[in-house]
């Protein structure tokens, strides 16, 4: 007995997900949602803008919360209470129409997929912040780039580009904020905004306000390969580009 208990702990040790308990803000519903477990999140590669693949079950599966009563969808970093203007935008444009659905389980790709786009319809309906709109938009573009579906991965690699931007502009975002602007660049560089992108590195490397060394060295990797693909491609170099 004692045996069998230690084989079904270490077998349940083994599984990559575990389930936590969410209450959603708009009905107050409580519900059960997956999450990959910590020892389980060591990416094998990532990329320059942050994109991370992983051997086993991928911890951005995940991130989406929703609620199967009213289909309200959040992450961990939404707001944490609904205004009633933000309510009744909710009821009229999703609650109203949602057909209950469980998605604590398993997510393979398309659940995924699903489950982003569903957060992304709801964040821009009651208003979220920019950016965690700029973020859902991100990893939408991750999940096209899994399955290789360039035209759809950099639709929405320019969407969140331009978010992104949108919070540098509007949300009083400080001149230390390196990772956003390295961000900003690469998405340019990875859309073939090539001189929109050497302008964000240029930023990152030259403003003396920033000490993100981490960013600086990646601002400065990443400018090395633009002005390479840039010569490759026939491109004009800029002025800062030249020397």
């Amino acid at each position: 007995m004692e045996r069998k208990r230690q084989m079904e702990l270490e077998k349940k040790e083994l599984e990559p997900l575990y389930k936590i308990k969410v209450t959603c803000i708009y009905c107050e519903n409580e519900f059960l949602t997956s999450r990959v477990r910590p020892s389980f999140k060591r990416a094998i590669r990532n990329d320059s803008d942050f994109c991370s693949y992983y051997k086993r079950e991928n911890p951005d599966f995940y991130v989406v919360r929703i609620c199967p009563a009213c289909g309200f969808a959040s992450t961990e970093n939404s707001m944490d209470r609904l205004s009633d203007i933000q309510r009744k935008k909710f009821q009229d444009a999703i609650a109203s129409r949602f057909v209950k659905k469980d998605y604590g389980g398993q997510r393979d790709w398309e659940a995924a997929l699903e489950s982003y786009k569903f957060g992304l319809l709801c964040a821009q309906t009651i208003g979220e912040k920019e950016r965690m709109i700029a973020s859902l938009l991100h990893h939408i573009a991750w999940l096209y780039r899994y399955k290789e579906n360039n035209e759809q991965e950099q639709r929405f690699l320019k969407y969140s580009m331009e978010s992104y931007i949108r919070v540098y502009e509007n949300e009083g975002v400080s001149g230390s904020d390196a990772r956003l602007m390295y961000l900003i660049g690469e998405l340019n560089r990875r859309i073939g905004n090539y001189n929109d992108a050497v302008k964000w590195f240029s930023r990152v490397i030259n403003d003396k306000k920033i000490v993100d060394a981490a960013m600086i060295r990646a601002s400065r990797e990443q400018w090395k390969l633009l002005r390479e693909e840039m010569m490759n491609g026939g491109h004009e170099l800029p002025e800062e580009m030249q020397n």
